[in-house]
């Protein structure tokens, strides 16, 4: 069975897009022809590929076929170059899954470095953006593995450090005789949401087993340093983004020389290798340059 590429566009841009009209727009043909498109494809792989709604979605399937011809696309392109021929247009499309304090600090410049393809990312914590890589929904990865996802190579990037911080008026509210279990135990604390472990990790690593701390979810990299300085919770902030807050006073650390790194890597799919050979170059030039060598 082979798969006609346009059918394989179609779904693509309807998932991405998520109408039949904006794919029809993107693909420059009539919104029947998506459906038609659609309704091929559908037929030919006897499964329902589109969930019709407001944004349209996919299933399972569609979303593993649309990846196929994202894929498909990357892998033309490089041969285009190889060949010497003329640049895809458009570029290409590489979904990647990073997590959000890597996207606030240091992802973006990778992306500016990589001329030649358009990104699209999937946000997720750094434990559990390789699921996508395993569930085959994205190409590429940032993650807190130390060992290569099955059918990837892995690059070791560095480590990203934290600093455990909130407001003067904070501390001196909630840890007037220092940041002990007991006052940790009370102390509202900020959570990205609810896969994330950085908190727990690091009262752990500090002050031993504890008892969960009251939390806020505020699943915003920005927000989280603006709520800390605001008084509303303690938090773990990229280093880098509070810097210029704890020199000013804005913001404390709770214990002096208490930061927590969290190893990273980039995780690319094998098949891909030579097609994002590029883009590998590019993230692993950035996050060496950015993140902490050990």
């Amino acid at each position: 069975m082979q798969l006609d590429p346009n059918h394989l566009a179609a779904l693509s841009a309807v998932l991405r897009l998520g109408s039949f009209d904006a794919a029809a727009q993107a693909l420059f043909v009539t919104p029947s022809a998506i459906s038609q498109r659609i309704k091929a494809l559908e037929e030919q792989v006897g499964a329902a590929l589109v969930q019709r709604g407001q944004p349209c979605t996919g299933t399972d399937m569609g979303l593993r076929m649309a990846k196929h011809a994202e894929d498909l696309g990357l892998l033309e392109a490089a041969l285009l170059q190889d060949i010497g021929m003329a640049r895809a247009d458009p570029p290409p499309r590489l979904r990647v899954a990073v997590n959000a304090d890597s996207l606030a600090t240091w992802f973006v410049s990778a992306m500016a470095r990589a001329d030649g393809v358009l990104f699209d990312l999937v946000v997720d914590d750094q434990d559990h953006s390789a699921d996508w890589l395993k569930r085959g929904e994205v190409s590429a990865a940032v993650t807190a593995l130390t060992a290569p996802v099955r059918g990837c190579d892995m690059h070791v990037l560095g480590a990203l450090e934290y600093r455990a911080t909130a407001s003067p008026a904070f501390v001196a509210q909630w840890f007037p005789d220092g940041v002990t279990a007991e006052a940790i135990a009370r102390a509202p604390c900020l959570t990205y949401n609810a896969k994330d472990q950085l908190q727990r990790r690091w009262i752990r690593s500090q002050l031993g087993p504890c008892p969960e701390p009251p939390q806020h979810f505020l699943p915003s990299t920005t927000a989280f340093v603006e709520a800390a300085e605001l008084g509303v919770g303690w938090g773990l902030n990229p280093a880098h983004l509070v810097a210029q807050a704890v020199a000013e006073g804005r913001l404390v650390e709770l214990l002096p020389d208490a930061g927590f790194r969290t190893p990273l890597s980039w995780q690319v799919s094998r098949l891909l290798g030579a097609a994002l050979a590029p883009v590998t170059r590019a993230v692993v030039k950035s996050g060496r340059r950015n993140l902490i060598q050990t």
